[in-house]
């Protein structure tokens, strides 16, 4: 039986395969065409799941979409109409969209891949989004949460999955968004909406929540776990340009502009950034307004969030959760609904977001529609393409790029080693690229973190992001209790995936200080042996050699760029930094 699932057309297009009920491949588009979040149709991701099945599409037995077409533009159709003529570009541009490329999906997927069309299935968004998370974890029983956007109408359900069945119970439905009220002010901010959102949670910790009154103006949480927005504040659901409105500037000031560059008296101010100006102090003063506002709005949205998990754990009993949708990737949130919820286990798959859903799609037709039993645990995110050493050789040797090639795999790992404790910054390629926006030590760049400026050797050589952004600290799993308060870290799956955020112990604060967030904690992975031996061994040595099982890991990429995919992307993103090694398999390139 094989299955391909399929999410396209709002944004992070994705494909994943299963093959007799086992994970073959999985893959955002973007991570192929090299267009950050890439929504189209993922025609290159489903080419290389088809390839790494071994299969061609004539030997699908269903292709699924991770969402009902008609059903989002119905929700669309209504509301344009309901706030007319205040949406009328709203109006134009989805009747453009829509009845000319959205709505035929069925028709893209056939052109596509030349297969009929009773193997082409249609699933729910959040259902996609809830099958994604419980599916594929140890569970078999559990309550499962999905905030996001919006999907077709919901914006947030709960339910529970038990054995082979997925099943919502209640959900909340467009305009009334969780997502969406922390886009807003994503995008008040000054980021990218879609794009920016973890940079709003990595400025949280640069300010005091001292605008949390008002911000609960805009959201009324109740006892049940649902939430309703005051929609006076907000203009997302009529406007194809602006997600608030001039009442929510009269409410929280002008918008940061998203040219400023922004620091505060904490951050200092990197040289990258140029010389200081002149009105420095000031500029400090008007920067820190926004970042307290960055943690009022982290601070509503956890406990929203926490009001949701208490609500599901008190209506289901049960003390494992599952949590999908764009919103489960807000790794501060899920440490304290893990810690203040009453639930014993948390679990959340790596894509949460709408790539996830095409994971989910499958999974849910192959299980719950099908009846087949269950066979995956999605212990690590390596799903997707690889290039071997003769891939990397014959593209050095093609561009005539001078390389090292070392025979022995260990020598490979105390080479590196040797480089992070000279304070080089490595770019790590290795294996198959991750599944999700979380680089987990196959597409890394990789430092010391006992260095205290490392961090920003790191932003001012290669990463050219804001000075605010923490490093994730990869930790051997075994160690990671030593680091960080976190107890029994082997139990909790979400640290497998960077989607916990945990305090680092007060005496290990200045042993990693590169990796220490202002706040004193850490966004860390946890690595196991068993998952990725080589990235464990590599820690490991640096451990024996430093005293320090702790690795600083960023993705391998450029700012604005998506995690490179290639030799090339790899070799490329290398050449325009300043990283000192790259290390592609058994292959070493210096500056």
């Amino acid at each position: 039986m094989n299955i391909l699932g399929i999410s396209c057309y709002y944004h992070d297009a994705a494909a994943a395969l299963l093959m007799d009920g086992e994970l073959v491949a999985a893959a955002e588009e973007e991570r192929f065409t090299r267009k950050k979040h890439d929504f189209d149709f993922p025609a290159r991701a489903i080419q290389f799941c088809l390839k790494q099945g071994g299969l061609c599409a004539q030997d699908l037995d269903y292709a699924v979409f991770y969402e009902k077409p008609f059903e989002k533009f119905e929700r669309i159709l209504m509301t344009t109409l309901q706030t007319y003529p205040k949406s009328w570009k709203v109006f134009r541009e989805s009747m453009i969209t829509w009845l000319m490329d959205k709505l035929w999906i069925r028709q893209a997927i056939q052109h596509e891949l030349g297969i009929e069309k009773d193997k082409i299935l249609f699933i729910q968004h959040h259902l996609s989004h809830a099958a994604s998370a419980f599916l594929a974890s140890p569970f078999e029983e559990a309550a499962i949460l999905t905030v996001d956007g919006v999907g077709e109408w919901a914006t947030a359900t709960y339910g529970v999955g038990k054995g082979l069945d997925v099943s919502i119970y209640k959900e909340i439905r467009f305009p009334h968004s969780l997502g969406l009220l922390y886009s807003a002010f994503t995008a008040f901010l000054g980021f990218q909406v879609n794009e920016g959102e973890y940079k709003v949670m990595g400025m949280a910790p640069y300010g005091e929540p001292k605008y949390v009154d008002k911000v609960w103006k805009l959201v009324q949480v109740f006892d049940d776990g649902s939430f309703g927005l005051d929609m006076d504040y907000f203009c997302f659901h009529h406007s194809t340009s602006r997600t608030f409105n001039r009442k929510f500037e009269a409410l929280f000031g002008d918008p940061r502009s998203p040219e400023t560059k922004f620091f505060t008296a904490a951050t200092d101010y990197p040289s990258y950034f140029g010389d200081k100006p002149g009105n420095y102090q000031a500029l400090c003063k008007e920067n820190q307004h926004y970042a307290d506002l960055a943690a009022s709005i982290q601070k509503v949205t956890e406990e929203v969030l926490i009001k949701m998990a208490r609500a599901a754990r008190q209506a289901t009993g049960l003390d494992a959760l599952c949590i999908a949708g764009g919103v489960g990737l807000n790794s501060v949130a899920n440490t304290r609904i893990l810690q203040e919820t009453g639930f014993d286990r948390l679990y959340i798959q790596p894509a949460a977001g709408d790539g996830g859903g095409a994971l989910g799609a499958a999974l849910y037709v192959y299980h719950t529609m099908l009846g087949k039993p269950r066979k995956l645990v999605m212990k690590h995110a390596y799903w997707g393409q690889a290039y071997g050493d003769d891939e990397v050789e014959a593209f050095l040797e093609r561009e005539n790029i001078s390389y090292e090639h070392v025979s022995d795999p260990g020598d490979v790992l105390n080479r590196t080693v040797d480089a992070l404790t000279e304070s080089k910054v490595i770019g790590w390629f290795q294996g198959r690229f991750e599944w999700g926006p979380r680089a987990l030590g196959n597409r890394s760049i990789l430092a010391n973190p006992a260095r205290a400026d490392m961090k920003d050797i790191v932003n001012t050589k290669i990463k050219f992001r804001e000075p605010y952004r923490p490093f994730a600290p990869s930790v051997l799993v075994e160690k990671a209790e030593e680091y960080f308060e976190l107890s029994d870290p082997a139990k909790h799956d979400p640290a497998r995936f960077m989607l916990l955020v945990s305090p680092v112990r007060e005496d290990k604060r200045d042993v990693i200080p590169a990796v220490t967030h202002v706040d004193g904690t850490g966004r860390l992975q946890t690595v196991f042996e068993e998952t990725n031996p080589l990235y464990y061994k590599l820690i490991q040595r640096l451990g024996e050699a430093t005293g320090v099982p702790v690795i600083l890991n960023t993705s391998f990429n450029l700012r604005g760029e998506p995690i490179v995919s290639t030799p090339e992307d790899a070799y490329l993103t290398f050449s325009r930094s300043e990283m000192d090694m790259l290390v592609m398999g058994q292959y070493l390139v210096y500056k």
